[in-house]
């Protein structure tokens, strides 16, 4: 069962937030899910960034564009370097971006990985069952011949 996770009261007011805490809450949040999440939150941090960038340093990132641009290969850890940041607070946006890049890497890799594991697990486990089912059939059949066999001898008045 999976731990139970406290949520504020403020976002189990919205309805859309209770049934997403809810649903978390019971069954708790899958790495998938989890990849989902971030994967859409730094899409949308990519254009806040870009639009930032672009109202912050417009001399350097001519357009919204250029600095949607900028903000994903800094995200994805690219980083061709062909737009750099000239004024100090786009340095700084840029050190968030680099950070959530690698944290966004490392749960997007954390969430495949945990697919594979869980794969492996699932099909031990089935292989698992089929092998002792077979071996409780084997069994219950070798228990059956005993019987007859005791069965057979008690008939006859054999020790």
């Amino acid at each position: 069962m999976p731990a139970q996770t406290q949520f504020p009261e403020r976002a189990k007011q919205h309805r859309g937030s209770r049934w997403l805490v809810g649903r978390i809450e019971k069954k708790g949040l899958k790495p998938r899910y989890a990849a989902y999440i971030v994967i859409a939150f730094w899409s949308v941090a990519i254009v806040v960034f870009g639009v930032v960038e672009r109202l912050i340093d417009p001399d350097t990132f001519g357009s919204i564009w250029l600095g949607i641009w900028w903000a994903t290969q800094t995200v994805t850890t690219v980083g061709y370097g062909d737009v750099v940041p000239q004024q100090t607070a786009g340095k700084v946006i840029a050190v968030f971006l680099m950070l959530g890049g690698l944290s966004f890497l490392a749960v997007l890799t954390g969430a495949i990985t945990s697919m594979f594991v869980t794969r492996a697990q699932e099909e031990s486990q089935e292989e698992s069952a089929d092998q002792m089912m077979e071996r409780l059939d084997e069994l219950s059949s070798q228990l059956k011949a005993i019987r007859a066999d005791l069965d057979g001898r008690q008939g006859s008045g054999q020790p």
